[in-house]
């Protein structure tokens, strides 16, 4: 018989942010531990099949394959708006005008 378990699913725009406890077995992939914590209800804009997912900050590539372990914490991961070197860049230019 499967060890039930906790872990946490997380997700969280400007606004709000939200961690869900979900109990789960070894057998639980990261896709069905995400499904399972009904974090769309509370964020619509999800959707399952094209989100980018985590554990603990490292992106996993084949989410309904890996499986969850005991304590891991699931990320959910919005689209980046701007990337980030572009953002540095930015920053960077900005401050470059202000010393002016």
């Amino acid at each position: 018989m499967a060890e039930e378990f906790s872990i946490e699913v997380v997700y969280g725009t400007s606004q709000k942010q939200k961690i869900i406890t979900v109990q789960v077995d070894d057998e639980t992939t990261v896709f069905d531990a995400a499904v399972k914590s009904g974090i769309d209800r509370e964020f619509p804009e999800i959707e399952f099949e094209s989100q980018a997912m985590g554990i603990f900050g490292k992106r996993v590539a084949k989410p309904k394959v890996q499986r969850v372990q005991k304590g891991q914490r699931i990320e959910l991961y919005r689209p980046l708006l701007i990337d980030p070197k572009q953002a540095r860049a930015n920053r960077a230019a900005k401050k470059a005008r202000d010393e002016e």
